[in-house]
């Protein structure tokens, strides 16, 4: 059902204006085929590192990043709204779920500007943000990521860049509920406001000299 889309516009094609098929049908095949090979072959992250208007500005900017959704992870509630998970009583965390291809950035980068980009070590906190939703997370989707996540705490403990114990939790997902529209490309709508000049944009500042060489080309 997920090709269904594609599908359907791939059929039109094949059809000209009289109901008789195109002469690119067999062209128009080898096509779809390659799509759904792509769709295939990317990878899905879940990732808590506090506001997720900040995780998203930074992820969106990786090389091999196709989409970046802001949500909620790891409660019991479903569909939680915003005010409801800010009230810490659903169990979510905010989290930014990125589908990357793996064939042109790894989860272990992935992983590395995570524990990078955020302190990990703040135990439901994120500077001004307190709360268990703005807790430290990793969702893994697989065993594979599960391994390759607890060996990046691990590397990510004894980086020194940390003076104090690491407290990101390596947790298997079980659900991801995206935000509410307005919390969607935040920071790309609304960088002039307060918030994204004091907080975020220094941020992102940092993580691109610091990542430089995982920077998609435009934002160099």
């Amino acid at each position: 059902m997920k090709f269904s889309i594609i599908t359907i516009f791939l059929s039109l094609q094949m059809w000209s204006c009289t109901g008789q098929p195109s002469a690119s049908v067999s062209n128009t095949k080898v096509s779809q085929d390659e799509i759904i090979k792509s769709m295939d072959s990317l990878e899905v992250a879940t990732l808590g590192a506090g506001c997720f208007w900040c995780v998203e500005a930074i992820f969106q900017d990786i090389k091999g990043v196709k989409k970046v959704e802001s949500g909620y992870s790891g409660g019991s509630v479903k569909n939680p709204s915003y005010k409801e998970v800010c009230n810490g009583t659903t169990g979510h965390a905010e989290v930014v779920q990125v589908t990357f291809d793996p064939k042109e950035v790894s989860f272990a980068s992935i992983l590395e500007v995570f524990f990078s980009t955020h302190d990990p070590t703040t135990l439901n906190r994120q500077g001004a943000d307190v709360g268990t939703q703005y807790r430290s997370a990793i969702f893994y989707h697989s065993e594979e990521q599960k391994r390759v996540a607890e060996l990046a705490k691990q590397a990510a403990q004894a980086s020194g860049d940390w003076s104090n114990t690491i407290v990101t939790e390596i947790t298997a997902y079980t659900n991801f509920y995206k935000a509410e529209d307005y919390h969607q490309d935040y920071y790309n709508q609304n960088g002039t406001q307060p918030y994204c000049q004091i907080v975020i944009t220094p941020k992102i500042d940092k993580f691109k000299k610091k990542f430089a060489s995982l920077l998609k080309e435009e934002v160099k």
